[in-house]
């Protein structure tokens, strides 16, 4: 008995270790900027596809790269989604190349020369217009209609300070109206129309609900809202506007490389891009999508002004050029 028994004990032992490395392949940590509803969406459908099981860990971009940062020596996580290309790029050295199975779809602009990460939508910063509060002819249809004194008061934005988007929606504009000091009074005159709300949601939820007749926000924002049976309509700026990526990327030395390549190929598929814009009108950063066909019918970004935008430099002026706007809203409020 005892040598059976310890030829069991052995058998069950050689099993046990030869089911870890596939093991440990069925789970992914992800570090996600995501709302709650879109990571469920998105990790239910990789999960029951795949059979990986998902660990999501949720936070703001920054708060993530810190904590990616923190981990490096031993890192945690696999994944990190939903954060802006400014990041990515800042963090390259976390970061562990990959080339998608989805590369060639994707334009060059939204993905990585290394490979170190790749888009998987665009934002694009747009005006929301509540066409019960100023119907739909009555509108502004550029940035610099949003100037006219007529707006006081009922353009709701989000303070640069707890936004990227709106620091990026200013530091464009300063581009578009400037140089220099030229391009910072015009923005004065824009602030001194907004009320200038603590967080993102508050705008958008203000011009669904009626109560601030426009928002600066975003694209995916007022589609959500449109959805949802509100009264609000999207205005793409004639004078132009920018789209801010957002990506995924493998976490360098995290615990399942191989589970991390699948989530990164699932993430930027056609059909689940698809998907994702239907269920929460998030604009793929492949360029293969007929949006006409799919819900929202949003335009192409062909089909838009876009506007050139020195991300690099805005990002390493930041903390400089966030004193500047923190002043004028004193000025203007």
């Amino acid at each position: 008995m005892p040598a059976r028994r310890t030829l069991l004990f052995s058998l069950a032992a050689l099993a046990l270790a030869s089911a870890t490395p596939a093991a440990a392949q069925q789970k992914l940590v992800v570090y996600t900027a995501n709302e709650s509803n879109l990571n469920h969406f998105i990790f239910d459908a990789f999960s029951k596809e795949t059979g990986i099981q998902v660990e999501p860990v949720e936070a703001g971009s920054g708060v993530l790269f810190r904590r990616i940062a923190s981990e490096r020596e031993h890192p945690l996580g696999d994944i990190v989604w939903g954060v802006s290309r400014a990041l990515l790029r800042a963090s390259k050295p976390l970061l562990a190349p990959y080339a998608s199975q989805n590369k060639a779809a994707t334009p060059p602009e939204f993905r990585d020369a290394d490979d170190a990460w790749i888009g998987t939508n665009v934002h694009l910063l747009v005006i929301l217009q509540n066409t019960k509060q100023i119907p739909d002819k009555d509108g502004p249809t550029s940035w610099s209609d949003l100037l006219d004194p007529k707006w006081k008061g009922k353009i709701s934005f989000t303070d640069p300070a707890n936004s990227g988007s709106a620091y990026s929606t200013l530091t464009m504009l300063d581009e578009l109206w400037g140089p220099g000091d030229k391009g910072w009074d015009k923005i004065g005159q824009l602030l001194a129309n907004t009320k200038v709300l603590n967080r993102s949601s508050l705008v958008f939820q203000g011009v669904g609900n009626g109560e601030f007749p426009l928002g600066i926000s975003l694209e995916y924002a007022g589609y959500l809202w449109q959805k949802n049976g509100a009264p609000v309509k999207v205005v793409y700026p004639k004078d132009g506007t920018i789209p801010q990526m957002e990506g995924v990327a493998i976490i360098k030395g995290g615990p399942n490389t191989e589970a991390a390549k699948k989530f990164v190929d699932y993430i930027t598929r056609k059909d689940v891009r698809e998907a994702i814009l239907g269920f929460a009108y998030r604009r793929a950063a492949r360029t293969d999508l007929d949006l006409a066909k799919l819900p929202g019918g949003m335009p192409q970004l062909s089909a838009l002004k876009v506007l050139t935008y020195d991300e690099d430099e805005w990002v390493a002026k930041r903390a400089e050029t966030m004193k500047k706007i923190q002043d004028i809203i004193r000025k203007t409020r």
